[in-house]
């Protein structure tokens, strides 16, 4: 058997087809079909089944560090200014520096000019505690004592876990968190699902931030791989892009909002890195394609048409 006959061997096993119609070949099956069934499923018109969630993380508002309340206005105003408004914002955790009751303040004053639904999670800088009498209740069915909530967008749902353990850098997804997840992933396998949280559920190879990753990881695998619907896992924490394999679908992280940061990866027992341009993550969803995920950088430069629809620009 050859390379080409095993892969469709493999794919007639998973159920998936391969359709060679008029030199094209794409992939059908259960994501493709569950993606054509959007529309009727949640009577939504043309209008509504696309989606654009920008995914903003790691602020670390601090109130000794002004430098940082500036690089999110900075991030706001940019996201305001796209051509295509966003549905949602999400803060993927690490949303002050120390926690503190008057970081959270002016985190709230300084998103005040989203004028779209904005939802954040907590990270290992936050306090879970400070963080609920700042933000209370998000979304729906959360999980009490938690910051892990349903967030229901049109065609797309976002599940959003907390991942903050009191008084550590790396996160936890246990028990009571976790079973959460399953009842969530449980009640809606046909509605195609973005799972948020604070600590990706990867290594990365560098040992430092490795360290202070997340405990769960394995469970968490086993929950996603058992359930296609998810189109991606997102997180924050590591203050880099970083795009992983995971249980079927992808990982990916955004870079912090006072710069990214480029690892040295010659150096892996070390934590050296590259200040890059801070950036964030828009996740936009539409029937035909799916999920897919750009990334922008906070001070790029002019827009530009390079093609007209007809042909490129000279």
């Amino acid at each position: 058997m050859g390379v080409v006959e095993a892969v469709l061997a493999q794919l007639r096993l998973a159920g998936l087809t391969v359709d060679f119609t008029g030199l094209k070949q794409k992939v059908c099956g259960p994501a493709r079909n569950a993606r054509a069934r959007i529309r009727a499923d949640h009577h939504l018109p043309l209008t509504e089944v696309f989606m654009l969630i920008v995914q903003l993380s790691d602020p670390h508002i601090d109130l000794h560090r002004p430098e940082k309340s500036g690089a999110l206005r900075r991030a706001i105003d940019h996201l305001l200014s796209l051509p295509m408004r966003p549905d949602a914002v999400l803060v993927s955790g690490d949303c002050t520096e120390h926690g503190w009751t008057d970081e959270y303040a002016l985190l709230r004053e300084l998103l005040r000019p989203l004028t779209v639904p904005t939802y954040l999670i907590p990270g290992n800088h936050d306090d879970r505690e400070e963080f609920l009498k700042a933000f209370g209740p998000q979304g729906t069915q959360g999980l009490p004592g938690f910051a892990q909530f349903v967030v229901e967008l049109g065609p797309v749902r976002v599940l959003a876990l907390d991942t903050h353990c009191p008084g550590a850098n790396g996160g936890q997804l246990d028990a009571p968190r976790l079973g959460w997840l399953a009842e969530r992933l449980g009640e809606a396998p046909r509605t195609p699902t973005l799972i948020a949280l604070h600590h990706p559920p990867l290594l990365t190879g560098l040992k430092v931030m490795d360290s202070i990753g997340l405990d769960g990881t394995q469970a968490l695998q086993e929950l996603v791989g058992a359930h296609p619907q998810v189109e991606a896992v997102v997180a924050g924490h590591l203050h880099m892009r970083l795009v992983r394999r995971f249980a079927g679908t992808l990982v990916m992280t955004a870079p912090a909002l006072e710069y990214a940061w480029l690892p040295d990866l010659t150096q892996p027992d070390k934590l050296i890195v590259q200040r890059q341009p801070p950036g964030y993550l828009l996740h936009h969803f539409t029937p035909d394609t799916g999920l897919t995920t750009y990334a922008s950088a906070v001070s790029p430069g002019p827009w530009e048409t390079l093609h007209d629809g007809q042909g490129w620009a000279p």
